[in-house]
Parts: C-alpha cells; structure tokens; sequence
C-alpha cells in the first residue's frame, strides 16, 4: 500500500479503537464503552450524561450522530491543512535562512531565531500529528461516515483496521497466482457451506454460489470488488480449516486466497453498507484459523462497532423494513458478529462488545422462506437450522457470563440456585435439538455444551463457594470433553468449525481437570457417591412438591453420568490418566497447526508431569475400604495470583507466554478484567 506521508498514512497502534464517551474523556478516566452507559457513569450517577447513552446510539438519533461526526472530521481536515502548510513554511524558510561563509554576530543572532523557530514549529507539527492519531480510534469505527474513500484520502478505513488487526503481513499474490480449476473451487465452497456457513449464514447461500458461477464465466456480467471479497475469503476459509499442518497445501492455498481478497479491501470494506458487515465477518473467521497473521480479538471489535453504527442491533419498525427476506438477512447478520462477539470475548476472559441490554433484535426465522401448501403441494419437515441453534446457545452463555464474570465483584444471591438454573437451560437446548442435525454439528454442540458447564459452575467472584459435588461435575464433563476433542483432533477430517480458540479452550477444561483434581483428588477417584447439595437456604425437596407460594421447586444439580456410580476406584484413575495423555496429543497436533499451540503445549506438560506420576503411583495401592456417601463440603475458592492475560488458559496476552505451575489457580475472571489484559478494545 503506497504511502504520500506520515501524516497521510501514519503508523498507527491502535489498540482500543472504540472511544471513550465525553465524560471519561474530559475526566481522563478509563472508559469500557458499556452500552447503554459505561461502567464509570454508572458508578457516578451520571448514566444521562454518558455520551453513548444519549446520543451516539440513541434509537431516532443517528443522524445527528452523523452529523457531529462530519463536523468533527472537517476540524481535523483544517489541523492537517495547517499543519501541512506549517510544515511548508519552514521548509522554505530553511532553505532561505542558509548561513554563509562571512557570518557576523546580527546574522549568527537570526540563525539562532531561526533554529528556535523552526523548534517550535516541529513540536507544534508533532502535537498535530499526535492528536490526528488520537482521533483516528473515534473515526476509524464509525461506519456510517463516507470519508474514508481511496479518492479523498490515501487512508482508508481497509488500512486502518489492517494496521490495528495485523500480527504479521500476508504476502501479497505471486504473479503466477490463478483461480483453481472449477472442480477444486466448487469443492472448496461447498466444504464452507457445510462446515461454517451453516454455522453463520451472515448472507444468502445462492449468493456465493451465484459469484462461483460468474468468477468462471466472466463475460456475463461485471463482478464487483465485495462479491471478489467473498469468493475468496470463503475460499480461504474453507481451505485453511481442511488444514492440518502450517506447511500443507491447505494453509498455503488458504493464505494464497486470502491475499487475493485483501487487494479488493479498500472499496469492499468501505463503510456504511451491509457488505462491510458481512466482509467482516469472513475476514474475523479466518482470523481465528490464522493467528499467526490476524488478531480476531480487534476484528471482531471493529465488526460489532460497524454492526452497531448501522444500527443493526436495533429492529427496525415495520413500517421501515416492508421487505421480509431483507430482515431475515439483517437479523442473521447480526447474530453472527453476536455469536463471534461472546465466543471470542469467553475464550480470551474479556469484556463483550456490547451488552444484552443494549440490543433489541429477534431471533431470525428457521425458515425465512416459507412455501405455500396451496401453489407448492403438502409441506415436508422443515430441515434443522443449525444457525438459528448455535444463536440460542450464545445467548444463553451470554447471559450467565455477564452475571457471573462482567458484573459487580460482589457475592451473587442465591448464587447456586442461578448457576443450576443455567445449566437446566442449556440442558434442556441440547435435549431439543433435532434429530436431523448433522453428525459433525452435533459434536460440535455437544462440545459447546460441556465447556459451557464446567465453565458457569467453575468459582468466581460472584460465587466463590466450591462444593464437592460441583467438583465431580466439573471432573466428568471435562473428561468427557477432552476425550470428545483428542478425536476431532485426530480424525480423518476437519469437520465442523475449530479453530485456534479450541486449542485454548482444550487449555482450559484440561486446567480445570487439574483444579479439582488437586482440592477433592481422594473424591474424584474413588467410588464413593457424593449427593447433591441443597440449594441455599432451602429445605430438601421431594418429587412433585410444590412451594408454599405455588411456584414450582427450583432447578435440579447438574445431573451426573449414569455410569458414573457403577467405575471402581481403579477405573477412575486409569480413564484420568488416559485423558491427561490424550491433552498432551492434542495439543502436540494442534501445535503443528498453530505455533502458539506449541506454547500451550509446553505449559501443560510441566503442569501435568507430577500429576501423572501421582497418579500412577495411586494405581498401585489396594483400593481404599467402602465409605459412607458424602453430602457436600463447600470450601472457599484458592486465592489466586493475578497473571497478566486470560486467567485460566495460562496465556499472556502478549504472544503466548505460558504460567507457571505456582500460578495455576481456579479461573476467576471477572478479578481479572482490569489487571494487565493485554490489548482492550475501549478507548479510555
């Protein structure tokens, strides 16, 4: 990308590029960008004077948010103007004030002037620049503005989210790069379609098909540089998850396609129309599958705030959008930044991108096309949505991941009673879903949902008490999980959508394995039965009894394996020792796909190598003699040691820099939101 000049096109570290409201700004305080209202006007009382409460995105106000911003971008034309002509004034200056050879003390004295001026005028310039800079994490994420065009400016909106989301450069095509054959492309999208498009339909399936067909037969019509975008990132999407190694012809061919999108960025990426949107999305899900040259952590920051300036989080009124197949397609737009948005912010222990307060958006319709019995005959079952599903998942993990790990640090109420609930929620989603799912989806789900257990039921500082019998839970659905993942891992095909974030999340469940195995290890793997504990201040319950007050009982505990009670003490420890070994593979697999899946890897193996030789040596003592079942023991969570990065996956924010084995500790995260993070996505 050519660059006129600093100020043009300066080096940008943008790091937080949602801005601050005005108050923080003016106090100079930090500022989370917390919709409706940051977190620091909330605590002051000023959930009114938050700008983003008022009037950035205030339903019937945006274009008085277009305007302020239009007027705030002409301020900044006439810095740069001033600046430029500043910086031309001293340069014709020097060129005049050249000392001579025959110098005398009135001409040394104007050289002095001279110097001291052109000081001043360098700071002044500095200043501009900085401020210019500055500005640019405000004006780089609205997307409404038609400012950030290639014609009026040598910076473009493409450049400065690549400047911000860039970890190493791709390189750019070679000149004997071409389309693959037809068949291989064909193969490649449908793969995409299968795998990922069925998990985020962020646009209409006949529209890539359509593009495929005009890429191959060009005379038929012009092919714009949004519908190149497409084709091609689908096509780098749906190789680089086929891949199994950083050297195979999957990633190659995938980085390959990717740098032919990229040269389409500046006008596809062109804020202010539902295809940035969607061209967002399909760069923030390659991201995922190659760390090694983007941050999804800023991508899918930059995508929610373009969602949000649209005005996408909102519905519109009826009357507004007469057209049922276009709101179908805004409203899956929309979940799928959601659904990016939470399973991104979960798998790093950050702060989402907007909260469910803020948004007002339906469900889109499992069947946005419905057939007419009458014109088109008896209606057949209509076919599993799988999107629609994966939606529901993400709000319901939303919901108790804000209340758990992004709310005041203060003990929750009833705080048990909350967490089962959760959980009888999630149960009951995976219990419904239909049976005509695809094999792979399921899995997947199924996995979704066992990481989504241990995770609400693991401590945190709403609901610090750990008892034994959410010990045993945490202890079999990990289990459960990693042994699901060592098989994805190494199976015949990549099916479904796993990404680096699975790498981290077998991270974390393995993490939590460790936990409870070190607090409750002679309970874990032992047959002893451990009986579920009463909710908090409530009396035992009995089949079919009701409350006093005619509300139903509260929700059952996490259920445990039915097999669970029929393993001897020797099976439990053989099955542990077995799944630790199977972390260890999948991360060593996995290393060989992502390098920073090696770093994973070497972490785990000194947490694990004491552990497996404990372990062993239990397997050779004579099992321990009957004992009674065991009510429940509720014990404090471990303080823990506040580590740089997400707490919990035993990664710095930095480039994978692995804990120590003194720092494994319960995850905590919400103590954690405000303790070296790493890069945030809030301006403050």
């Amino acid at each position: 990308m050519p660059r006129s000049s600093f100020s043009d096109n300066p080096l940008l570290r943008v790091s937080r590029p949602v801005s601050a409201c005005s108050r923080c700004r003016s106090a100079k305080v930090k500022c989370d960008g917390k919709l409706p209202a940051c977190t620091a006007c909330e605590k002051a009382g000023r959930e009114n004077a938050c700008s983003s409460a008022n009037d950035q995105f205030a339903r019937g106000k945006e274009r008085s948010y277009v305007a302020a911003l239009e007027l705030r971008i002409e301020k900044l034309e006439r810095r740069l103007t001033f600046a430029r002509s500043r910086k031309a004034s001293v340069a014709n200056h020097e060129a005049e004030a050249t000392p001579t050879a025959n110098t005398d003390r009135k001409d040394s004295l104007a050289n002095i002037r001279a110097a001291i001026h052109r000081k001043a005028a360098r700071k002044r310039e500095n200043s501009d620049v900085n401020t210019l800079v500055s500005d640019f994490g405000f004006l780089s994420v609205n997307a409404t503005t038609r400012d950030f065009e290639p014609s009026l400016s040598n910076m473009t909106f493409a450049r400065l989210v690549l400047a911000a989301a860039t970890n190493d450069e791709v390189p750019e095509p070679g000149e004997h790069s071409s389309l693959p054959s037809r068949q291989a492309a064909t193969a490649i999208v449908q793969y995409y379609i299968r795998n990922i498009y069925a998990l985020f339909p962020a646009f209409a399936e006949s529209t890539l098909l359509t593009i495929l067909d005009d890429v191959y037969h060009q005379d038929k019509r012009p092919i714009k540089d949004h519908e190149y975008w497409l084709f091609y990132m689908a096509l780098a999407i749906g190789s680089t998850a086929q891949s199994r190694t950083i050297q195979d012809e999957f990633y190659k061919n995938g980085l390959e396609f990717a740098g032919m999108a990229l040269q389409h960025a500046d006008k596809t990426l062109t804020p202010g129309n539902a295809t940035q949107i969607q061209s967002l999305i399909l760069l923030t899900q390659y991201s995922m599958l190659d760390p090694a040259h983007f941050d999804s952590w800023h991508l899918i920051g930059f995508t929610a705030r373009a969602c949000i300036d649209l005005g996408y989080h909102q519905d519109p009124p009826p009357e507004q959008m007469p057209d049922r197949a276009a709101l179908e397609t805004r409203r899956r737009m929309f979940y799928c930044v959601y659904a990016l948005d939470r399973a991104i912010s979960m798998v790093h222990a950050r702060a989402f991108s907007f909260t469910d307060e803020a948004i007002n958006v339906a469900f889109p319709s499992s069947n946005p096309n419905p057939r007419v019995p009458s014109l088109s005959g008896p209606i057949a079952a209509p076919a599993a949505d799988p999107g629609l599903l994966f939606f529901q998942l993400r709000r319901a993990q939303s919901q108790w991941y804000s209340t758990l790990f992004q709310s005041e640090p203060t003990p929750l109420p009833n705080g048990r009673s909350y967490i089962w609930r959760m959980c009888q929620e999630m149960r009951d989603w995976g219990t419904k879903l239909p049976d005509t799912l695809p094999a792979s989806i399921r899995e997947l789900f199924d996995l979704e949902l066992r990481y989504s257990y241990v995770y609400c039921l693991a401590p945190s500082t709403r609901h610090p008490h750990m008892t034994d019998y959410g010990r045993v839970v945490i202890f079999e659905h990990a289990i459960a999980y990693l042994d699901a993942v060592h098989r994805v891992a190494h199976g015949a095909l990549n099916a479904a959508f796993y990404t680096y974030h699975d790498a981290l999340r077998v991270y974390f469940m393995a993490s939590q394995l460790l936990a409870v195995l070190r607090d409750a290890e002679d309970i874990l793997l032992s047959n002893i039965p451990v009986i579920a504990p009463p909710l908090e201040g409530q009396q035992p319950q009995f089949p079919g009894m009701m409350l006093n007050n005619g509300m139903p009982p509260p929700p059952p505990p996490p259920p445990l394996p039915a097999d669970r009670a029929t393993r001897s003490a020797k099976d439990h420890i053989e099955r542990t020792i077995s799944c630790l070994q199977r972390v260890k593979q999948t991360l060593g697999t996995w290393g060989e796909r992502w390098v920073d899946s090696k770093a994973l890897g070497m972490s785990f193996e000194s947490l694990v190598t004491p552990v497996l030789e404990r372990l062993e040596e239990r397997k050779t003592r004579p099992p321990p003699p009957p004992a009674p079942p065991i009510v429940h023991q509720v014990h404090q969570m471990r303080p823990m040691q506040h580590m740089p990065g997400p707490v919990g996956l035993g990664l710095g924010m930095g480039r994978g820099i692995p804990m120590s084995a003194e720092a494994m500790r319960w995850v905590d995260m919400s103590t954690m939101m405000g303790a070296g993070m790493g890069r945030g996505r809030h301006m403050g």
